[in-house]
């Protein structure tokens, strides 16, 4: 029944190819089909949606889903039919009650991912060893905690994005494009001396003078050309297990984990929410409370 749904969410996503976050297309792609799916098997269009089918899908969402997920699924489908100049469903009342009644049932909290603090990365670049894929993970693990970053911009920084400074060759490092900097605008990470020494170390070993400054490495020990953003959380993962931490911590690392970590210590140093706002490139001061809740 949905056929050309289907072939206008594929296009819509060539469309968009560029223009969005891959993971913001990823999850509009996996998240519209499913709703496809779900039309299908009642019979019921999907492009363009009735409110009321919305708000049915919602409900049946709330039976298997926590809400951030299905808060990323109606958003999905929002923007399937924004992008295609068709009227958006999930503005009708109807669904905003569903919504609503959707959070009181299931809460708003989303759950935390486990902080790695210094105490716990000293831990996990202590286990590191000289190998190539170990001299990796050490600048990956002092560059994440000293920048702060996501998991997507630790994977897009480029090795051409390093400037030098002629006297003490002390460097910086620019950060192309961020969730926060759509608009690609730039911002330079500043670097303390640990993550720096790291750096050249595998920029050294790796002989990388161009492109994607972390990457994959094989079994074989061929770099490859780039290293997937999934890829940091097993990073993160296998180390604090190597690292003999807690199992029952070990599961609840993410990709988001030093980026808590980083910024629950600096609260305890004293700074104050504008500067960890600035140093982690946060828009909303809501997102950093949550950051800095203790594990």
């Amino acid at each position: 029944m949905n056929h050309t749904a289907k072939e206008i969410l594929i296009k819509t996503v060539e469309k968009i190819e560029g223009a969005y976050s891959p993971s913001t297309i990823r999850a509009y792609r996996s998240n519209f089909e499913c709703f496809i799916k779900y039309c299908d098997e009642n019979n019921v269009a999907a492009l363009p949606a009735k409110p009321e089918t919305v708000a049915i899908y919602i409900k049946k969402l709330s039976g298997n889903l926590k809400s951030s997920s299905i808060k990323i699924a109606v958003a999905s489908i929002a923007a399937l039919h924004n992008l295609n100049s068709l009227k958006d469903p999930t503005h009708h009342p109807d669904v905003k009650i569903e919504m609503r009644r959707m959070y009181r049932i299931l809460g708003r909290y989303a759950k935390q991912a486990y902080g790695i603090n210094r105490d716990l990365l000293d831990k996990m670049v202590a286990v590191t060893d000289n190998s190539l894929r170990g001299i990796r993970d050490k600048a990956i693990l002092l560059v994440a905690y000293d920048s702060l970053c996501r998991r997507s911009e630790l994977v897009s920084l480029e090795a051409e994005d390093i400037q030098v400074n002629r006297k003490d060759k002390a460097f910086k490092l620019k950060l192309r494009r961020s969730k926060t900097d759509p608009g690609a605008y730039g911002k330079w990470l500043y670097l303390n001396s640990d993550s720096q020494k790291a750096l050249r170390e595998w920029l050294d070993q790796s002989k990388i003078n161009s492109g994607r400054l972390f990457r994959a490495i094989t079994l074989s020990g061929r770099i490859k050309e780039s290293l997937n953003s999934a890829q940091i959380n097993r990073i993160y993962k296998r180390l604090a297990n190597k690292a003999l931490i807690d199992t029952e911590n070990v599961k609840k690392i993410s990709g988001h984990s030093i980026r808590i970590g980083a910024a629950q210590d600096l609260l305890k140093e004293g700074k104050t929410f504008p500067e960890i706002m600035l140093k982690g490139r946060w828009l909303k001061i809501e997102t950093v409370m949550r950051y800095v809740e203790p594990n």
